[in-house]
């Protein structure tokens, strides 16, 4: 398959063990020590230039955790999609939405444990949440579970290691989260374990912008572009500043969905999955052929249907989740996407505004108990969560 226009054909991989890592993404990020304070912001620095900011040279390198923040934007209502009329069973992520405090909700307490081998020769089985350009909580995260040492190196041996996607976008630092990603998958490898991927909407939103910017497509109620809901969902200038061709091929070739030890990964809590295929092979093959194509009105359909959410918390939610198992094999749903507090009913301002975050103790069960949330709500001042499967509830 070709990943975009012009580009010689390339073979999907499923582990993409082998893809090429820039060597500026090779430097050592040093993790906080587990409940550390993260540093102080430092005060912006001098006005962005107009080109792509060049990666510093290997011995210059300044460690990401301490490299200069860019300005936040200005406050976003979320995942939405400008132009466009909310689709059947899409609800943005407004600071103020409205949610329902349901009882069937299951908090659950993680609690890091010896990393057993499963005696066929696979490690353990870890999940990361959503991201967001919040790099240093990922490290610190990383590194209370022990997968990653004091010099942000993989120390996790054979264990597996998936994230469930949206590494950029609203955060500081989206370039340099995916830049650790993709170090830490060649990393994995080498040790006989692996570190991989899944297709957020937030990839699929970030790869429209870099290919169509203002380009209108069709959205069903008026004009729509890439670009503007990329600004509208928490897009970063600096991200976009730093996008290479490397990390555009790499979120590229992200699978959507994969079934791991029983359980059904994937980014959002939706059955839209169900429109691109009859097995998993199906759906990650139709997805990486309609980024091939270069649509933007075929990819825009494809970021707004991604983008529903909650399609198993509310009446029947508990029957879409059994829809997609039945589907696609496993016998639990883990998803992203819809942050833990819009799911409990705990409501705070998506920053923090009013001093005090939502609390998010770990990931949550519901749908009868058969999905499994794991958006900490980290943009909303909650929680980044990395946690080991199967969960111990």
């Amino acid at each position: 398959m070709t990943q975009g226009a012009g580009q010689e054909p390339v073979v999907r991989t499923a582990t993409l063990r082998d893809f090429r890592v820039p060597p500026y993404a090779q430097t050592p990020v040093p993790p906080q020590a587990p409940g550390a304070v993260p540093p102080p912001t430092p005060p912006p620095h001098a006005p962005e230039p107009t080109a792509p900011a060049q990666p510093p040279a290997p011995h210059t390198a300044v460690p990401l955790s301490h490299a200069p923040v860019p300005p936040q934007a200005p406050p976003h209502p979320g995942n939405a999609a400008v132009g466009d009329e909310p689709p059947e069973g899409y609800t943005p992520t407004e600071r103020d939405l409205p949610v329902i405090n349901r009882g069937d909700t299951v908090k659950i307490q993680t609690i890091p444990e010896a990393r057993p081998d499963t005696g066929d020769g696979r490690g353990p089985l870890y999940v990361v949440g959503d991201v967001h350009g919040y790099l240093d909580e990922l490290v610190a995260a990383l590194a209370a579970q022990g997968l990653i040492d004091a010099d942000g190196n993989w120390a996790a041996g054979n264990a597996r290691l998936w994230f469930l996607g949206d590494f950029t976008d609203r955060g500081p630092d989206g370039i340099g989260v995916i830049d650790l990603v993709m170090r830490l998958s060649a990393e994995a490898a080498a040790a006989g374990g692996y570190c991989k991927a899944l297709m957020g909407n937030h990839e699929l939103l970030l790869i429209g912008a870099k290919r169509f910017s203002d380009t209108p497509v069709n959205s069903g109620a008026g004009t729509a572009t890439f670009q503007a809901a990329w600004l509208l969902n928490g897009g970063q200038k600096s991200d976009m500043d730093r996008l290479q061709d490397v990390h555009l091929q790499w979120m590229s070739r992200l699978d959507a969905v994969v079934e791991e030890d029983g359980h059904l990964l994937m980014h959002s809590d939706t059955t839209a999955y169900l429109d691109y295929g009859s097995t998993i092979e199906d759906v990650n093959d139709t997805i990486t052929a309609i980024l091939t194509r270069n649509d933007a009105d075929e990819c825009w359909d494809l970021f707004r249907k991604l983008t529903k959410r909650f399609a198993f918390r509310d009446e029947g939610g508990a029957d879409a989740v059994r829809e997609l198992l039945s589907t696609y094999g496993g016998q639990r749903i883990v998803h992203g996407h819809s942050p833990i507090p819009y799911l409990l009913g705990e409501v705070g301002t998506e920053d923090g505004e009013d001093g005090s975050g939502p609390v998010v103790n770990g990931p949550h069960v519901y749908a009868d108990g058969l999905a499994i949330a794991m958006d900490g709500g980290v943009t909303m001042a909650g929680k980044l969560l990395v946690v080991q499967l199967p969960l111990h509830d």
